[in-house]
């Protein structure tokens, strides 16, 4: 099975059926050996009512003790080594399934770290979550056809085969019930293909408007609209309920016919097999096994029928996995140099402009706008926003991220003890990690907990409340100390008296320094520079705090909405 540091390889992105295939061929000898144990155990299968039929033609009906006793034991013998045969065949699938599983795992997370922060402006949060928790398991469960799958076809051919020494004629019965199950399978696993799809894209919609609703609850109940977004949640929650009845139709048809086939064909062989033995063309030994054959095809055909439902499921997650995968990071061309001193940012979109070594708040009364601008100041998505007149775009990427760091509010938080959650795994010294919890407000956080800042986090810090989430977050972005600091609603989660001290330390922290931070909170607003009051995505008026309230009535309405929202929420 693939070992956590294994590179997992150059997954095949030219479509669903090549990614399965892809997984296989990662893993041959696994495949082939899965495969080989499947097929000698299905055949092996066959070989219970050939022996059966010899212990009741050689030993009952001659009486003769010795050659049942003989065929018996054989039966037993062989009865034991195909109940190891079936252990090893389920040890091996399960190998094979687990090792397809943790490819695509790697090969998923290793693609979105490449992306990095391009990953969630290309694809939605609720697609990555539908991929991570159904799409995985789903193409590993595909691969089950490898073991059973083969073994199955290898079952078929040799009961096929030993039908052939008793009757032509329930031979080519039974050959013919393959091309009958291809045409009836056929159809409803194209239909199960397309319901899959759409049942797994609105699956992605709904996942991702729970991830709106919980990220956004604040600021919905502040404006009023949590029961917009709620009723939008109830009307895709629905079409995803009868989305999911329109799979299960489909699914509910292919498991009737992996019942209803098997029982089909053991009823009409098992007639004529009786016809047969009425009339003497057979004996009573060859009606025994021709029932036993049929008996063993119920699993064979079954497996047909599951091969092709799993596939149909595994196939649409893959192609899913490859579109992801197909997602490209944007291509770095700057070769410009960056100012070699503090410079002006300036968003021509927006008419922002940022002075060097001051702080600057972005209000506005949709919070999505003032993000925009600090995705476009930091160049998360194209724009035409300068740095010091040299256009962002020209600039290097790497140069660019070594000096201006956006600070989103809700970036991940990775599991790890706290230091190494603000500081990475570069020595830190003490004093500035001091110093940027003392900013934040954090120094409750570590008093509180048992280790210090030594004491383990989990994945996204859930052991640690939002407000504490969001000042660790702060101390991060402090300690990385970058010459150009943009936060986006940087106390948004934070009580009142903590985020008064958050706004007064920061910007004392970060005197002479360029900062930006998106908020409507007259707290933080109170202790900017400069304040642009964003208007549509535009700067209607740029001021001080006070100078702002004296002269811009919609400046003063959007201040005043988020001190009433702060109330409701406290």
């Amino acid at each position: 099975m693939i070992d956590a540091y294994e590179d997992p390889g150059t997954p095949d992105c030219r479509g669903g059926w090549r990614y399965l295939l892809w997984l296989v061929l990662r893993q041959p000898w696994r495949s082939a050996a899965g495969a080989l144990l499947g097929s000698v155990w299905m055949v092996l299968l066959a070989a219970t009512p050939l022996l059966m039929a010899r212990a009741v033609d050689e030993g009952l009906e001659k009486d003769d003790m010795g050659a049942l006793a003989l065929w018996t034991g054989l039966l037993v013998v062989v009865g034991a080594f195909n109940a190891w045969l079936s252990i090893m065949r389920h040890r091996t699938m399960t190998r094979v399934r687990m090792d397809a599983n943790f490819r695509t795992v790697k090969v998923v997370v290793g693609h979105a770290v490449r992306l990095g922060a391009a990953l969630p402006r290309q694809v939605k949060a609720g697609e990555i979550v539908t991929i991570g928790v159904g799409d995985v398991q789903q193409i590993a469960s595909a691969l089950t056809v490898i073991g059973p799958g083969v073994g199955a076809i290898a079952a078929y051919l040799a009961v096929s085969g030993l039908l052939l020494t008793v009757s032509a004629e329930l031979t080519v019965v039974v050959l013919l019930g393959m091309p009958l199950i291809a045409l009836l399978v056929g159809p409803l696993m194209r239909r199960l293909q397309g319901t899959e799809a759409e049942y797994r894209e609105r699956q992605s919609v709904l996942t991702a408007r729970i991830g709106d609703l919980a990220g956004g609850l604040r600021v919905l109940n502040g404006l009023g609209g949590k029961g917009l977004v709620a009723d939008a949640f109830r009307r895709d929650s629905a079409r995803l309920r009868e989305q999911g009845y329109r799979v299960g139709s489909v699914t509910s048809w292919m498991q009737a016919l992996g019942v209803g086939l098997p029982t089909l064909y053991l009823a009409v062989v098992t007639w004529m097999a009786a016809r047969m033995a009425a009339q003497g063309t057979i004996t009573v030994g060859e009606l025994v096994s021709v029932y036993g054959y049929v008996a063993v095809l119920v699993r064979p055909v079954s497996y047909f029928v599951d091969w092709g439902y799993q596939l149909g499921r595994g196939v649409v997650a893959a192609r899913r996995v490859v579109r992801l995968l197909r997602l490209e990071p944007e291509p770095d061309t700057g070769t410009s140099e960056p100012p070699a001193e503090p410079s002006v940012l300036y968003d021509p979109e927006s008419g922002v402009r940022v002075l060097p070594g001051r702080l600057t708040a972005l209000a506005a009364a949709l919070p999505t706008d003032a993000t925009a601008v600090v995705d476009r100041l930091g160049r998360y998505t194209p724009s035409t926003a300068t740095w010091g007149g040299v256009p962002l775009a020209d600039i290097p990427l790497p140069q660019l991220r070594a000096r201006i760091l956006v600070a989103d509010h809700e970036a991940d938080l990775f599991a790890g003890t706290l230091r190494e959650l603000v500081a990475g795994h570069a020595d830190r010294d003490e004093s500035a990690i001091t110093q940027a919890v003392h900013t934040a407000v954090a120094e409750d956080i570590v008093r509180g907990l048992p280790d210090g800042l030594d004491t383990p986090i989990d994945a996204q810090a859930r052991n640690l409340s939002g407000g504490q989430r969001q000042r660790v977050r702060l101390v991060r972005a402090l300690l990385a100390d970058p010459e150009i600091l943009l936060a986006v609603e940087p106390t948004s989660a934070l009580d009142a008296h903590t985020e008064a001290r958050v706004a007064e330390r920061l910007h004392a922290a970060r005197q002479g320094r360029t900062t930006v931070v998106t908020t409507t909170s007259p707290l933080v607003l109170d202790q900017a520079d400069t304040v642009h009051y964003l208007v549509d995505g535009k700067v209607a008026a740029t001021g001080t705090h006070s100078e702002l309230l004296d002269r811009e009535p919609g400046y003063r309405a959007l201040v005043a909405r988020d001190e009433d929202a702060e109330e409701i929420v406290r």
